[in-house]
């Protein structure tokens, strides 16, 4: 009994020296801005949460951390490097101050990471998965000196079976190697480009999400699908499920808090309604979640189960009195306010720096009477969108452009006569692939209600063949097809771009079969000394010299849109949520260590838009 005390004081001094080695191995790049968080970012425990908040799992282990990395020029023979440049944070991309090093890659360099890593014996005793939530672009993976797969893609997670290639012992090996071509190359990239100017900011190169391990039996759950339905008062489940032998079966229970709903069995790989009788619906006032228990059973005993959550909500559109079509939620109108948010951190780039603050910027849009996000050309990790489910923020999910040789693209044509791009079969399939992925992998996310697989003609292609690829892909959500870009009678919204001011396409365009959204507007600028990205040359659509002015003019904006409302708008989007770079046309600085219009206020002005009474959906709203 004496003993433990000392025991426990050598586990201590361990931990602490363990700690204390990869804070010496890990310097913030300094002489740029930083947000609040940087300073709380652990380097031997960085992002530590479950990354996977819809398909949970308690035996995994999270490969966070200093890793080893190496940039050399691109090889035409793939060998694991045998010197390494220096350390680096994972999952901090590695142009970002949060990585520690700060440097850019280019398309004619390979960038490597390699870790010596220990996994538990709790985890060897099943099948080990390794997991990344995003890497950016192109990657190949190795374990242990043996090549486990390659993928492509910056924006959606995939996964790796390793036990095969696992050596005895605890201790292995990982090594990835990344190529990015940044805009040099015809994949999806969002705002990315070499020389940052304007409204396209630095390149992400490599590792941006959690690398993790995890453990499952040889029988288990890939993936889930659900699909409510509030009008047949449903919730439709598919498990996919790996290896699975003629007579399992899979057991869903439904629970409200400490209640069941209900629990029911079903075929493993086929979709099946659960009923959900008198459904609590989801909704920005009331963000209700049911939990989810979903279990592969055999002969009566659990070979694997996993945790979800889903909600019960409905995106739709009808006419309303006056024949001009609205959006609906739950079947009723409610209009949609939101910011056009980027997602981009000043030390984390593409990666919020800690989990506080990927929640800060959900918070604080809500705070201010936002009730809806516009995802702009960029995909966040599961946990951005967990919190959006839980704190009730609407979404709408863009997919990041790419291809379209860092020229505007074609000119946008609000009647229909823009010419859509001609893509390689190279690049057209790149495209389709990434954006069935981000699909199928956000689908079980009740926030997201708005598929945009365009923006203003970067790249547009194929619209009417593509829109309604994307309808098929998901027939349970609203698609967009050109946010701001090149108009064809295809799709669920017509969607407008304009700043500074809010105005509306015609409601009668294409014969009225469409919902009427301002998609982007606003861009009022103002810097704040000691909170710019850089000294001089920053920008917004119309800039001011004081807060006052600012929010003057959003005021009298906000009194156009209940006009705007009346004639026929669904929604409209204010660019933007902050300060991006040499932007400055954010309400929050880009270290959001500025509010620049008290919260108060905008949330005063902005509740008015909101009141039912400015439209009249008469009977229209019917299921």
């Amino acid at each position: 009994m004496k003993k433990t005390p000392y025991i426990l004081l050598l586990v201590l001094l361990f931990q602490a020296s363990i700690s204390s080695a990869q804070t010496s191995d890990w310097q913030l790049v300094t002489g740029k801005i930083t947000s609040p968080w940087a300073e709380k970012v652990n380097p031997a425990n960085p992002l530590p949460e479950y990354p996977r908040p819809q398909l949970v799992r308690e035996n995994w282990q999270n490969l966070n951390g200093l890793w080893q990395y190496k940039v050399q020029p691109q090889a035409q023979q793939q060998t694991i490097p045998t010197s390494f440049d220096g350390k680096i944070l994972v999952p901090y991309a590695i142009e970002s101050a949060l990585s520690g090093v700060g440097k850019t890659v280019g398309k004619e360099n390979e960038l490597w990471y390699k870790r010596d890593i220990s996994i538990s014996s709790k985890l060897r005793k099943q099948k080990v998965l390794l997991h990344f939530g995003a890497v950016d672009w192109q990657c190949d993976v190795y374990v242990n000196g043996q090549k486990v797969g390659s993928h492509q893609g910056g924006y959606d997670p995939f996964s790796f079976d390793i036990t095969s290639v696992l050596k005895k012992g605890a201790k292995q090996e990982i090594a990835v190697r990344v190529w990015d071509p940044t805009n040099d190359g015809p994949q999806p990239r969002g705002k990315q480009v070499k020389k940052p100017e304007s409204i396209w900011y630095t390149p992400v190169t490599g590792i941006w999400q959690t690398v993790w391990l995890e453990s499952v039996p040889h029988t288990y759950i890939a993936s889930t699908k659900q699909t409510p339905d509030i009008d047949k008062q449903t919730i439709t489940v598919n498990a996919q499920v790996q290896n699975p032998q003629a007579n399992d079966r899979i057991k869903v229970t439904v629970w409200d808090g400490k209640k069941k709903v209900k629990e029911q069995e079903m075929n493993a790989n086929s979709p099946t309604a659960i009923k959900v009788p008198n459904p609590k619906l989801w909704s920005p006032e009331n963000p209700f979640l049911y939990d989810l228990q979903i279990a592969v059973v055999r002969k009566g005993k659990v070979v694997d189960a996993v945790k979800s959550y889903f909600a019960m909500r409905k995106i739709s559109m009808a006419p309303d009195a006056n024949g001009i079509q609205r959006m609906l939620l739950n079947n009723k109108f409610v209009f949609q306010y939101g910011f056009l948010d980027q997602g981009w951190w000043p030390d984390g780039l593409y990666t919020a720096p800690t989990e506080e603050a990927l929640i800060f910027d959900i918070d604080k849009t809500k705070e201010m009477g936002f009730n809806m996000i516009r995802k702009h050309v960029k995909v966040e990790p599961a946990r951005w969108y967990y919190h959006c489910d839980k704190l009730g923020m609407l979404v709408w999910q863009d997919m990041p452009n790419g291809d379209w040789g860092g020229r505007w693209g074609n000119k946008p044509g609000i009647e229909g006569d823009g010419q859509d791009m001609t893509r390689s079969a190279e690049s057209e399939q790149i495209f389709r692939t990434e954006w069935e992925e981000i699909m199928k992998d956000l689908h079980n996310f009740p926030s997201i209600i708005v598929w945009v697989p365009f923006n203003e003609a970067w790249g547009q292609f194929k619209t009417v063949e593509i829109t309604k690829w994307t309808m098929d892909l998901d027939t349970s959500r609203l698609v967009n097809s050109a946010s701001g870009g090149n108009f064809h009678p295809v799709g669920h919204i017509i969607d407008m771009h304009n700043y500074p001011g809010p105005v509306m396409p015609r409601a009668d365009l294409f014969g009225a079969k469409q919902v009427i959204v301002l998609g982007e507007f606003g861009g009022l600028g103002l810097p704040i000394e000691g909170h710019t990205w850089q000294q001089k040359d920053n920008w917004g659509y119309q800039s001011f010299k004081n807060a006052d002015e600012l929010f003057e003019k959003y005021k009298s904006f906000t009194e156009k849109l209940e006009d705007l409302i009346k004639r026929g708008l669904s929604a409209a989007i204010y660019t933007q949520t902050t300060d991006v770079e040499i932007e400055t046309n954010g309400i929050m600085t880009y270290d959001r260590k500025v509010i620049k219009i008290p919260v108060e206020k905008l949330k005063e002005v902005n509740r008015k838009l909101y009141n039912p009474a400015l439209v009249d959906m008469g009977k229209s709203a019917a299921k």
